[in-house]
């Protein structure tokens, strides 16, 4: 069992939903990435998602696509991906790394997957990787006990999301919109018939993203979700702030309204 499979574990039995938050790896450098990962921690997220900076972001909006810009413009690397996991699992979060599956083919699947068990990383969100071309990875997190977390969609037929289900662990990542990430006004309507397409199929935790960016919406999702999934709102809070200090304020303020949100009272 990894520590992401515990903390989902933990937080069912006290009935609510867990808080996951997206931070970019090197955003707005790595020193920086790793504060505001440790505020967010602080200020009640259960589970961190490090996001490894990319060149082709073809899923992501306009907000991740400009904070992986500057990560990569730090000159932020796969290694200092590795560290800020580390420094996250340090905090007291259990953590995963989100990333297209092009760096983890350059870098190595095994290494990669190696080195992230050796960060002290639960397991890899892969949005672009599906179960069936995933050979290579289930074996090798298998061998470093690592959680491979799949991205499912509206337009996913039954047998898909039973598919995909079935060869997820740690949680079932559920899009609520189709499209690319970004904070929006409304929670997507299409997101409570999805997971309930899923818990006909599976009984594994199931995570919902691509929207969120308030704690009333955080709510909304927690009534019918194990986990709720934030990044561009959060990263707009740096991205948007006139100094470090003033962002990581701002970041601790919407961390603590979107715990209060996920609360199921």
């Amino acid at each position: 069992m990894t520590s992401l499979d515990e903390t989902l574990a933990r937080v069912r039995a006290e009935g609510r939903a867990a808080l996951v938050g997206y931070w970019p790896a090197g955003f707005p450098t790595k020193e920086r990435s790793i504060r505001a990962i440790e505020s967010m921690i602080a200020a009640g997220a259960d589970i961190i998602e490090v996001g490894l900076p990319y060149s082709d972001p073809v899923m992501d909006g306009g907000t991740i696509q400009a904070a992986a810009g500057q990560a990569l413009a730090a000159g932020t690397r796969i290694s200092d991906v590795f560290d800020v996991v580390e420094a996250s699992v340090a905090a007291g979060a259990a953590t995963v790394v989100m990333t297209y599956w092009n760096p983890v083919e350059r870098y190595g699947v095994d290494r990669f997957a190696s080195d992230l068990a050796k960060a002290g990383g639960a397991g890899l969100i892969t949005p672009d990787m599906i179960p069936d071309e995933a050979e290579e990875w289930t074996s090798a997190s298998e061998t470093h006990d690592l959680n491979r977390i799949y991205l499912v969609a509206p337009s996913s037929t039954d047998s898909r999301l039973a598919m995909t289900a079935n060869e997820a662990s740690g949680f079932i990542y559920a899009t609520a919109v189709m499209g690319v990430t970004g904070q929006r006004e409304q929670t997507s309507s299409a997101a409570p018939t999805l997971v309930a397409r899923l818990r006909d199929v599976t009984d594994k935790p199931i995570g919902v993203g691509l929207g969120v960016s308030n704690g009333e919406q955080a709510h909304e999702v927690a009534a019918f979700a194990d986990a709720v999934i934030v990044g561009s709102a959060l990263i707009k809070c740096v991205l948007d702030a006139d100094d470090e200090e003033s962002g990581l304020a701002a970041l601790r303020e919407l961390t603590l309204e979107l715990r209060a949100g996920v609360e199921r009272d």
